[in-house]
């Protein structure tokens, strides 16, 4: 990969560049020596481009299943060899919307993506296509085969499809009501816009605030909208040890009459029994949860509480 042309960057940008928390990074540098930042005049942590070049490839083969102890400590041409022994079964199975985002651009790999979702039906688009995608384009990533561009157009191009999908299914009178954000500190919002588009399609009616919203605001937005479940999504990026606190808050000022969901590849890193929240390592795991809740709400009452006896 070539090395970034930028000058050495601090550490709240490398985050942003890399999707590694500061926490992270931090932890790494003192258990495995590895990032080992430059100090400017004022003892600032600063990065230099081949360092954020192997922080985001050491990110993407996370993405594929392998642990930061397997990884962090190892040199560029370790990594290298690990990410050409990535699977590829996906990407091959996807390759046709790299070649149209390379060759035709974002509007290429948005038609292309809208036939799809019109030949499929939503459910299966998303399960069969988009989820196997990310990880396709993630795998080109770790091999050198995409440039960040790429990979921030189709970032883009899969936003915007998400998104009007799941207007277009939302329906007022639908129930549950589910709000889907992350909490401060994860900003991948991939997986709530699937989520928003396969509960949408199943008569789940989806509030989505983003990413990146404080504890207090997710409460006051469950109250406003009268929601039955808050659904939230947690990369493998985001810190184990602030899951658990950050759910414990947000059980404390939800109180008793809101389920909180927990989907992602972080959600599988909970503790057992975290504040009641359920934990949904897939998205299929999100839609049995979903088919198992009562399809119907008394008026202005949660549709936990509508069907108690």
């Amino acid at each position: 990969m070539k090395p970034r042309s930028s000058p050495n960057i601090g550490i709240s940008e490398v985050e942003r560049e890399t999707g590694l928390s500061m926490d992270v990074l931090r932890k790494w540098e003192g258990r495995y020596g590895f990032p080992a930042p430059l100090r400017d005049g004022r003892r600032t942590r600063r990065y230099p481009p081949q360092q954020v070049e192997r922080l985001r490839l050491i990110k993407r083969l996370m993405d594929t299943g392998m642990r930061p102890s397997q990884l962090v400590g190892q040199d560029e041409d370790a990594l290298a060899a690990f990410a050409r022994k990535a699977p590829d079964a996906r990407h091959e199975a996807c390759a046709i919307f790299l070649v149209r985002l390379r060759n035709d651009g974002p509007e290429g790999l948005r038609q292309q993506l809208l036939r799809e979702h019109m030949s499929l039906g939503t459910e299966r688009f998303v399960l069969d296509i988009i989820v196997p995608l990310n990880t396709a384009v993630g795998d080109a990533w770790a091999r050198g085969e995409l440039d960040l561009h790429e990979e921030h157009a189709y970032s883009e191009v899969i936003q915007c499809v998400l998104r009007n999908m799941a207007n277009q299914l939302n329906g007022a009178g639908y129930a549950p009501r589910v709000l889907l954000t992350t909490l401060p500190g994860e900003e991948h919002g991939l997986g709530i816009l699937m989520a928003a588009a396969l509960f949408s399609l199943h008569e789940a009616y989806c509030i989505s605030l983003g990413t990146q919203t404080p504890v207090q605001a997710i409460a006051l937005a469950a109250r406003a909208h009268d929601v039955d479940v808050v659904a939230l999504s947690f990369s493998s990026a985001y810190p184990r040890r602030r899951i658990g606190p950050a759910l414990d808050a947000l059980r404390r000022e939800l109180g008793a009459g809101v389920e909180i969901w927990a989907g992602g590849a972080g959600a599988a890193r909970m503790r057992a029994g975290t504040s009641g929240t359920l934990p949904l390592a897939t998205l299929e795991q999100g839609l049995e949860a979903l088919r198992r809740r009562p399809a119907t709400r008394a008026s202005g009452m949660p549709a936990s509480v509508a069907s108690s006896p």
